[in-house]
């Protein structure tokens, strides 16, 4: 198995702040790798230093495998505003297409046009500056996959995506052969796609092969046996200490050995493993909340010519845990800015319909462009609370800290308590999970399973929507908005058995309407006075009959086969278009087969 990349001694750090130091790893061909960090540790510094945006402190040597093809990903795609989708990513793959000829050109374009249609941009002329966030990133990703690239280097590729893109790119990725390092908050992206769990850690890097589960218990294990070695080492230490006092100042060479080994062991004695993590007991209280939450009644909303919001009624209720999903652009960050009366000045659109809200109802209004700070402010300006900070993971050192040095997840961290310590009884989430490491993820879960009010949550986390919530809004596109009861998991297990019961209903009803149309043309043949002759076949027609009979046993039988491997997720790509051309095939001969089944058998 060929090594994709070595990497031996990058360092990285900022300031007195040592993100890694001489660290190294492998990867070969093959491996999926999810790489974990809490934010601020450097996962990103190290992505950029694989990309050749950054360099490490110490030299070091990163050591791609010869002539393999590479595509990155980072959290931030430039773009020119001004080109169409099509031109941008044509212009920027300039590393995938020189040297082709132009039939392999126009082979990538086709991929890239594919891609698009997956994901759901359908107009490869749309210009960029017309796109959302979350339509940027399938640009990005559209770039990448068309690419073909044997080795995907990734920066957080869920984030923005709407929960179909998420599928769709998890579905190509888990079934596709290539080479992956990935950093992601997705932890059933992560389970779904990667093979190993490579942890940064307290600046070393530690592998974990398997899903993010046993990455959890064997991190539990590898801390256990660091303190029970570090426990071993204090119980020498103190042997060696009871010896230091009793030996006579003058020393032999082997003393002296003996003396710098102990202050050796001192010095590991010291090191005890200890995790910091987000305590959220200090923001954990809210306002008391009335029985009148957010009351809407018939309400409706226009932008433009479109339309977010068609005949809504609801009242909210205390303690509810509610969930909205839908696609990218389908109104559900409209929708909250509805509930707490946020527009847009200029052109606030079209509002009709009633909104109540309660006289005790308080809320908290975590938004994705929320974060507003000054980049020149501190840490401590925004939130003038050291014991505070310290418990939302922002020590002594950080406090003078200007934001724009923070990373994302850190900045996000900061916004979040910001929100959390005006007490709300009413929390609205928009998109909470983006750039969040996931042990602040699993803290923040358990807050809010525990939060004493009510609770709004946009988000395309599926983990985190199915740990949490009672039930979801459905944004299904042009002002609809469906009620499910469930979790997350639960919906999309209900929609895929609706689309087979369609698809099914489909079929039949297709094969009903052939049979018919054979029906009415074999009377309109058929002279209107003549009486009926019931049909008697040739000893050829027979054996056809039979024969066709077997056939249509045979190929249902193939394509029963056939769709179980495509539901298995396993399938490599190349087979799962094979295998989808040779249902279409099997339709085919199906129907040609009915037909003539239904001309030797009509009138016997």
């Amino acid at each position: 198995m060929a090594s994709y990349l070595q990497i031996e001694n990058i360092s990285k750090s900022y300031g007195p702040k040592v993100l890694f130091e001489k660290i190294g790893f492998n990867i070969n061909e093959g491996d999926k790798i999810a790489l974990i960090a809490p934010n601020g540790t450097g996962k990103t510094s190290l992505m950029r230093i694989l990309a050749g945006k950054d360099k490490s402190d110490s030299g070091g040597k990163i050591m791609f495998l010869k002539d393999i093809k590479i595509a990155f990903l980072e959290q931030d795609y430039p773009f020119d505003p001004e080109k169409t989708i099509f031109d941008q990513i044509m212009s920027s793959s300039v590393e995938f297409t020189s040297g082709l000829d132009q039939e392999h050109v126009w082979e990538y374009e086709r991929r890239v046009i594919k891609f698009l249609t997956n994901f759901n941009l359908p107009d490869p002329y749309q210009l960029m500056k017309q796109l959302s966030g979350g339509e940027v990133k399938r640009v990005a990703l559209t770039q990448m996959l068309a690419s073909e690239a044997e080795f995907f280097i990734m920066d957080e590729p869920t984030n923005h995506l709407d929960i179909d893109a998420i599928e769709f790119l998890e579905s190509y990725l888990g079934r596709s052969r290539c080479t992956l390092l990935m950093v992601t908050h997705d932890r059933y992206f992560l389970d779904r796609v990667c093979n190993t769990v490579m942890e940064m850690d307290h600046g070393a890097i530690y592998t974990y092969k398997g899903n993010y589960q046993n990455f959890l218990e064997k991190r539990e294990e590898r801390i256990a046996n660091y303190n029970a070695e570090t426990d071993k080492v204090r119980n020498i230490l103190r042997r060696e200490l009871e010896w230091i006092r009793s030996t006579p100042c003058a020393r032999t060479g082997k003393a002296r050995y003996r003396i710098n080994a102990f202050y050796d062991l001192k010095d590991r004695a010291s090191q005890v493993y200890t995790q910091k993590q987000v305590s959220m007991e200090a923001v954990k209280g809210g306002t008391r909340l009335g029985t009148k939450i957010i009351n809407c009644k018939d309400l409706s909303f226009y932008y433009g010519d479109k339309c977010y919001l068609d005949g809504f009624t609801y009242n909210f209720q205390r303690y509810e845990k509610v969930g909205i999903v839908g696609r990218n652009g389908a109104g559900k960050s409209t929708f909250l800015n509805i509930l707490t009366g946020r527009f847009f000045e200029d052109d606030p659109g079209i509002m009709t319909g009633v909104i109540e809200r309660g006289e005790s109802l308080k809320i908290g209004y975590y938004h994705q462009s929320g974060m507003s700070f000054n980049p020149d402010d501190t840490v401590l300006d925004i939130v003038n609370d050291t014991w505070l900070l310290n418990r939302f993971l922002f020590p002594h050192e950080m406090l003078n800290n200007k934001v724009e040095k923070l990373s994302g997840g850190e900045r996000r961290r900061l916004y979040l308590l910001t929100i959390l310590m005006q007490q709300p009884n009413l929390l609205i989430l928009d998109e909470p999970t983006n750039d969040l490491d996931i042990v602040t993820l699993n803290i923040l879960e358990e807050y809010l399973k525990e939060f004493g009010g009510s609770l709004i949550i946009v988000s395309h986390d599926r983990h985190f929507l199915d740990k949490l919530v009672d039930h979801l809004f459905i944004f299904c596109g042009d002002g609809l908005v469906k009620d499910f009861v469930g979790s997350y998991s639960e919906y999309r297990e209900y929609i895929k058995e609706y689309e087979a019961e369609q698809r099914s209903a489909a079929r039949a009803q297709e094969k009903a309407e052939k049979e018919r149309a054979a029906k009415e043309a074999a009377r309109s043949a058929a002279p209107s006075d003549a009486p009926v002759k019931k049909k008697k076949l040739t000893y050829k027609e027979q054996k056809e009959l039979e024969q066709i009979e077997r056939d249509l046993e045979a190929l249902e039988a193939e394509k029963k086969d056939l769709e179980d491997q495509l539901g298995s997720g396993v399938l490599p790509f190349d087979r799962l278009q094979e295998v989808s051309e040779r249902i279409g095939r099997i339709l085919e001969e199906t129907d040609e087969k009915e037909m003539r089944w239904l001309e030797l058998t009509e009138d016997m």
